[in-house]
């Protein structure tokens, strides 16, 4: 080898080193011909270990077998753009990686192998779990403000013995707050009891409630404890209130004023110490109106009142509700899911969720169900997902307005919402992008 060809090499080498990322080049015949610093560090492999071996050999990767990258780009021409994959260092450990990969040519511009630049994602994992503890609450996870605020008042909600009101859109968490509130009480060690009093008929809701005696009824065989009895000392949610009948209310009202009850059947009273939060998607000041509910029992229970918003006025949280849910069904079905991709992102963003945070939840369970790899695309996702009632998402896109369009919310994701960051992303001025936004109206979620 003559000196200016190793100087060369030396030269290559030391930009190579020069590089955070870890990186390797592979010829024809998918072997490894360099290795930096950093990809040693990240495989625990040297770089004489790695050179002059099958690049599967030395990553390791599920992804080798079923759809390796590197190899995919020297046989298509197209590059791969942040895939997460799992490798196994050479102590055994599997970890997380994010892969980009491309073609290396020669002067003639033949094809004469690939280049593989990935970066470790452990540590940007733990980032992320120490960010969705940061904005968490129990299981309830935000970063909007209104959420915020109402986790700023919780801690005090749990102290106090008073009624509580949660009001909000079904699949909003209303029973995920109630349990909250329960955890950070002092009746923390008692039972938690939740009723959906909507799924209960008249003729149930009652012994339900209040339980019964023996013979208070034809198949009344033995004495059986309500619900009040077996909350005891700790909390009940009588959950959807607002669809109880007015004979239930009544008796309910009456439960909540002298804090006793008597079950179907007996003559005694018995002592109802169990903290008591209703929950409701109903607009209750609406039926108190209107006659449907009675005001008095209204009053009774609205000491304390947490109205919970929709997830559409809250999409700033979308992103972290799905590294939530990623988190939980990676630990219930022992998947290594890692992320979603942009264009799943996108359209969960840009869909109106009516079911809220329960849709968003089944649809990510939906995504896991289908995912065939380490990451969630927009296929796994459940049709409506696909094709948003807002007109203007379209995920084949096919105009400059609709391509601009894409482009700015993806970029608005990218950095939570924040427009001189997403300007300065876009290479645009800041009243430029506010005009963009107005043109293709766009919406912007509420900020603190």
């Amino acid at each position: 080898m003559n000196p200016s060809t190793l100087a060369n090499l030396t030269d290559y080498q030391s930009i190579l080193n020069s590089i955070t990322d870890g990186v390797f080049t592979i010829n024809n015949d998918m072997i490894v011909t360099s290795f930096n610093l950093a990809a040693e560090r990240i495989t625990q492999v040297t770089r004489a270990e790695a050179i002059g071996r099958k690049c599967f050999e030395v990553m390791r990767s599920e992804a080798c077998e079923s759809g390796c990258c590197i190899k995919k780009t020297i046989e298509t021409g197209q590059p791969c753009e942040n895939v997460p994959v799992f490798i196994v260092r050479a102590d055994n450990k599997r970890i997380p990686i994010s892969v980009n990969t491309n073609i290396l040519r020669d002067e003639s511009g033949n094809i004469i192998g690939g280049v593989e630049t990935f970066r470790d994602l452990t540590e940007i994992n733990n980032l992320r779990r120490a960010y969705l503890k940061k904005h968490a609450f129990e299981d309830i996870v935000s970063k909007n403000h209104k959420m915020l605020r109402l986790f700023a008042i919780l801690p005090q909600i749990a102290k106090s013995h008073s009624t509580v009101l949660i009001e909000g859109p079904s699949g909003t968490g209303k029973e995920l707050f109630a349990r909250a509130i329960h955890n950070h009480s002092a009746q923390h060690k008692s039972p938690f009891v939740a009723v959906n009093c909507g799924a209960l008929p008249d003729t149930l809701i009652e012994s339900e409630l209040f339980g019964y005696q023996a013979g208070a009824f034809t198949d009344a065989k033995q004495n059986k404890a309500g619900r009040f009895a077996l909350a005891g000392d700790g909390t009940i949610l009588l959950d959807e209130i607002g669809d109880i009948s007015p004979a239930v209310q009544m008796r309910l009202l009456r439960v909540l004023e002298n804090r006793t009850y008597s079950p179907l059947g007996a003559t005694d009273t018995r002592r109802m110490n169990a903290r008591v939060i209703a929950a409701t998607h109903r607009d209750l000041k609406k039926m108190v109106a209107e006659k449907q509910f009675r005001e008095d029992l209204y009053f009774r229970i609205n000491i304390v009142s947490l109205r919970l918003p929709k997830l559409a006025e809250r999409k700033e949280d979308i992103p972290l509700l799905v590294n939530h849910f990623i988190e939980h069904f990676n630990t219930i079905t022992g998947k290594q899911i890692l992320g979603i991709s942009q264009d799943a992102l996108t359209a969960l963003v840009l869909h109106d969720w009516p079911g809220n945070v329960r849709e968003l939840e089944n649809a990510i369970e939906h995504a896991f169900v289908l995912s065939r790899d380490n990451l969630l695309h927009l296929e796994y996702f459940p049709e409506q997902i696909h094709s948003p009632r807002n007109p203007a998402y379209s995920p084949t896109e096919t105009t400059l307005k609709q391509i601009e369009k894409q482009a700015i919310i993806r970029a608005l994701i990218n950095n939570a919402w924040r427009r001189m960051a997403t300007a300065r992303e876009l290479g645009i001025d800041k009243n430029t992008l506010r005009r963009k936004i107005q043109r293709h109206d766009i919406k912007i979620p509420d900020q603190p």
